[in-house]
């Protein structure tokens, strides 16, 4: 295979890889950074009794999948009395079609335990694709204003 490159972890260090190209060895140092980089999804938990509120950031794409599942997963797998689910929304700042999906997933996941997924002050980002595609009425939406009322 000629001009072919092959990426092998190098035994010397595992921050490292080495790259072999036409027989040429180099090295490479591979780095990652600490901050979630603009565009990448961040996902956070608060628990209240029996209500999870999850705060969504940046845009709710495809790579926003993983994370929101993971973090909804673990909640129904710990918290037997769970009975609500607030996305809280207002951080979002664009959702595609595997956006949706993903809310969807997350609605599907929690309807066997009869748990509510609610919609915290979407953002017109999530709102108008919703809105558009018919699926709006799937999800009840709150204000986070009524949510702080009902919360003292």
């Amino acid at each position: 295979m000629r001009g072919s490159v092959a990426e092998v972890a190098a035994p010397a260090s595992p921050a490292r890889v080495r790259t072999a190209r036409l027989g040429h060895t180099r090295y490479v140092e591979e780095t990652t950074s600490a901050q979630t980089p603009p565009g990448e999804p961040g996902v956070t938990l608060a628990l209240d009794g029996d209500t999870a509120r999850l705060t969504l950031t940046g845009e709710l794409t495809d790579v926003a999948r993983r994370p929101l599942v993971r973090v909804l997963t673990q909640l129904l797998l710990e918290r037997p009395t769970l009975n609500r689910v607030e996305l809280d929304l207002r951080g979002v700042s664009l959702m595609n079609s595997a956006g949706m999906s993903i809310l969807i997933q997350g609605q599907r996941m929690a309807a066997p335990r009869g748990i509510q997924v609610v919609l915290v002050d979407p953002p017109v980002a999530v709102a108008r694709p919703l809105q558009l595609s018919g699926l709006w009425h799937r999800f009840p939406v709150v204000s986070a204003a009524d949510e702080d009322v009902a919360d003292t």
